[in-house]
Protein backbone atom coordinates (compact mmCIF):
# COMPACT_ATOMS: atom_id res chain seq x y z
CA UNK A 1 0.00 0.00 0.00
CA UNK A 2 1.32 3.41 -0.97
CA UNK A 3 1.61 6.03 1.75
CA UNK A 4 -0.49 8.99 0.55
CA UNK A 5 1.75 11.54 2.24
CA UNK A 6 4.86 10.07 0.57
CA UNK A 7 3.09 10.12 -2.78
CA UNK A 8 2.08 13.75 -2.25
CA UNK A 9 5.64 14.75 -1.24
CA UNK A 10 7.06 12.94 -4.25
CA UNK A 11 4.57 14.59 -6.60
CA UNK A 12 5.36 18.03 -5.15
CA UNK A 13 9.09 17.47 -5.62
CA UNK A 14 9.04 15.67 -9.00
CA UNK A 15 6.19 17.26 -10.96
CA UNK A 16 7.93 20.62 -11.56
CA UNK A 17 10.80 18.78 -13.25
CA UNK A 18 8.77 16.64 -15.65
CA UNK A 19 9.51 18.87 -18.65
CA UNK A 20 13.25 18.82 -17.94
CA UNK A 21 13.15 15.04 -17.48
CA UNK A 22 11.35 14.57 -20.79
CA UNK A 23 13.65 17.01 -22.58
CA UNK A 24 16.76 15.15 -21.41
CA UNK A 25 15.25 11.76 -22.28
CA UNK A 26 14.14 12.94 -25.73
CA UNK A 27 17.59 14.23 -26.62
CA UNK A 28 19.32 11.10 -25.33
CA UNK A 29 16.96 8.57 -26.93
CA UNK A 30 16.34 10.71 -30.02
CA UNK A 31 12.71 9.64 -30.05
CA UNK A 32 9.69 11.23 -28.33
CA UNK A 33 7.88 7.92 -27.77
CA UNK A 34 10.96 6.27 -26.27
CA UNK A 35 11.47 9.35 -24.12
CA UNK A 36 7.93 8.97 -22.74
CA UNK A 37 8.69 5.37 -21.77
CA UNK A 38 12.04 6.26 -20.23
CA UNK A 39 10.60 9.13 -18.19
CA UNK A 40 7.78 6.93 -16.94
CA UNK A 41 10.27 4.25 -15.88
CA UNK A 42 12.55 6.87 -14.30
CA UNK A 43 9.71 8.38 -12.29
CA UNK A 44 8.70 4.92 -11.09
CA UNK A 45 12.29 4.29 -10.00
CA UNK A 46 12.48 7.69 -8.34
CA UNK A 47 9.26 7.03 -6.43
CA UNK A 48 10.52 3.60 -5.36
CA UNK A 49 13.67 5.17 -3.92
CA UNK A 50 12.14 8.42 -2.72
CA UNK A 51 12.55 7.45 0.91
CA UNK A 52 16.32 7.60 0.29
CA UNK A 53 16.15 11.18 -0.97
CA UNK A 54 17.43 13.39 1.84
CA UNK A 55 16.52 16.75 0.42
CA UNK A 56 18.84 19.01 -1.50
CA UNK A 57 18.63 19.51 -5.22
CA UNK A 58 15.58 17.50 -6.25
CA UNK A 59 16.00 18.44 -9.89
CA UNK A 60 19.56 17.09 -10.05
CA UNK A 61 18.53 13.93 -8.15
CA UNK A 62 15.64 13.28 -10.51
CA UNK A 63 17.62 14.06 -13.68
CA UNK A 64 20.33 11.67 -12.50
CA UNK A 65 17.72 8.92 -12.36
CA UNK A 66 16.38 9.93 -15.79
CA UNK A 67 19.90 9.91 -17.22
CA UNK A 68 20.72 6.50 -15.75
CA UNK A 69 17.40 5.10 -16.95
CA UNK A 70 18.13 6.43 -20.45
CA UNK A 71 21.52 4.78 -20.56
CA UNK A 72 20.06 1.49 -19.30
CA UNK A 73 17.34 1.70 -21.94
CA UNK A 74 19.87 2.52 -24.67
CA UNK A 75 22.06 -0.42 -23.67
CA UNK A 76 19.08 -2.76 -23.93
CA UNK A 77 17.63 -1.31 -27.12
CA UNK A 78 20.36 0.46 -29.08
CA UNK A 79 23.75 -0.50 -27.75
CA UNK A 80 25.65 0.95 -30.70
CA UNK A 81 24.29 4.46 -30.16
CA UNK A 82 26.05 4.82 -26.81
CA UNK A 83 29.57 4.06 -27.94
CA UNK A 84 31.11 6.74 -30.12
CA UNK A 85 34.61 6.95 -31.52
CA UNK A 86 36.67 9.76 -30.06
CA UNK A 87 38.02 12.26 -32.56
CA UNK A 88 41.02 14.03 -31.01
CA UNK A 89 40.83 16.76 -33.67
CA UNK A 90 37.77 18.02 -31.77
CA UNK A 91 39.96 18.58 -28.71
CA UNK A 92 41.59 21.54 -30.39
CA UNK A 93 40.55 24.87 -28.97
CA UNK A 94 41.54 26.68 -32.18
CA UNK A 95 39.71 27.18 -35.43
CA UNK A 96 42.66 26.78 -37.71
CA UNK A 97 46.30 25.77 -37.95
CA UNK A 98 47.49 29.33 -37.35
CA UNK A 99 46.19 29.09 -33.80
CA UNK A 100 43.49 31.71 -34.04
CA UNK A 101 41.13 31.18 -31.10
CA UNK A 102 37.65 29.95 -31.85
CA UNK A 103 34.64 32.11 -31.16
CA UNK A 104 32.42 30.75 -28.44
CA UNK A 105 29.18 29.28 -29.72
CA UNK A 106 26.06 30.22 -27.83
CA UNK A 107 23.55 27.45 -28.69
CA UNK A 108 20.78 29.12 -26.70
CA UNK A 109 21.10 32.32 -28.73
CA UNK A 110 21.08 30.27 -31.94
CA UNK A 111 17.97 28.43 -30.82
CA UNK A 112 16.18 31.75 -30.57
CA UNK A 113 16.75 32.34 -34.25
CA UNK A 114 13.71 30.59 -35.68
CA UNK A 115 15.20 30.11 -39.13
CA UNK A 116 18.08 28.04 -37.74
CA UNK A 117 16.19 26.01 -35.15
CA UNK A 118 15.78 22.93 -37.35
CA UNK A 119 19.40 23.14 -38.43
CA UNK A 120 20.56 23.26 -34.81
CA UNK A 121 18.29 20.40 -33.78
CA UNK A 122 19.63 18.26 -36.62
CA UNK A 123 23.24 19.09 -35.69
CA UNK A 124 22.55 18.39 -32.01
CA UNK A 125 21.01 15.02 -32.87
CA UNK A 126 24.21 14.08 -34.72
CA UNK A 127 26.49 14.71 -31.74
CA UNK A 128 27.81 11.81 -29.70
CA UNK A 129 25.56 11.11 -26.73
CA UNK A 130 27.99 12.47 -24.11
CA UNK A 131 28.18 15.78 -25.97
CA UNK A 132 24.41 15.98 -26.54
CA UNK A 133 23.84 15.28 -22.87
CA UNK A 134 26.20 18.02 -21.67
CA UNK A 135 24.77 20.62 -24.08
CA UNK A 136 21.17 19.79 -23.18
CA UNK A 137 21.85 19.99 -19.45
CA UNK A 138 23.86 23.22 -19.67
CA UNK A 139 22.31 25.20 -22.51
CA UNK A 140 18.70 24.01 -22.59
CA UNK A 141 18.11 23.11 -18.93
CA UNK A 142 20.51 25.81 -17.66
CA UNK A 143 22.08 23.60 -15.00
CA UNK A 144 25.31 24.59 -13.26
CA UNK A 145 28.57 22.75 -13.85
CA UNK A 146 28.23 21.33 -10.34
CA UNK A 147 24.73 19.98 -11.04
CA UNK A 148 25.86 18.46 -14.34
CA UNK A 149 28.83 16.91 -12.57
CA UNK A 150 26.47 15.28 -10.05
CA UNK A 151 24.01 14.11 -12.71
CA UNK A 152 26.64 12.67 -15.07
CA UNK A 153 28.88 11.38 -12.28
CA UNK A 154 31.97 13.07 -13.72
CA UNK A 155 34.38 15.70 -12.35
CA UNK A 156 33.56 19.36 -12.98
CA UNK A 157 36.67 19.76 -15.13
CA UNK A 158 35.42 16.97 -17.38
CA UNK A 159 32.06 18.73 -17.65
CA UNK A 160 33.81 21.91 -18.80
CA UNK A 161 36.05 20.16 -21.32
CA UNK A 162 33.17 18.10 -22.75
CA UNK A 163 31.06 21.22 -23.00
CA UNK A 164 33.85 23.00 -24.87
CA UNK A 165 34.28 20.08 -27.29
CA UNK A 166 30.51 19.74 -27.71
CA UNK A 167 30.11 23.41 -28.58
CA UNK A 168 32.95 23.21 -31.08
CA UNK A 169 31.59 20.06 -32.68
CA UNK A 170 28.08 21.52 -32.83
CA UNK A 171 29.35 24.69 -34.45
CA UNK A 172 31.38 22.76 -37.03
CA UNK A 173 28.42 20.54 -37.82
CA UNK A 174 26.15 23.55 -38.32
CA UNK A 175 28.72 25.24 -40.55
CA UNK A 176 29.06 22.08 -42.66
CA UNK A 177 25.28 21.80 -43.09
CA UNK A 178 25.02 25.47 -44.03
CA UNK A 179 27.59 24.99 -46.79
CA UNK A 180 25.55 22.19 -48.40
Amino acid sequence: MIDDSAAARFAAMAAPHLDAAYNLARWLTRDPHDADDVVQEAYLRAFRFFDGFRGGDGRAWLLTIVRNTCYSWLEQNRFSSIHVEYDDRLDSLHDDDEGRPMHRLDPEQLLLQAGQQQLIETALQQLPIEHREILVLRELEELSYRQISEIAGIPMGTVMSRLSRARLQLRRSIEAMEQR
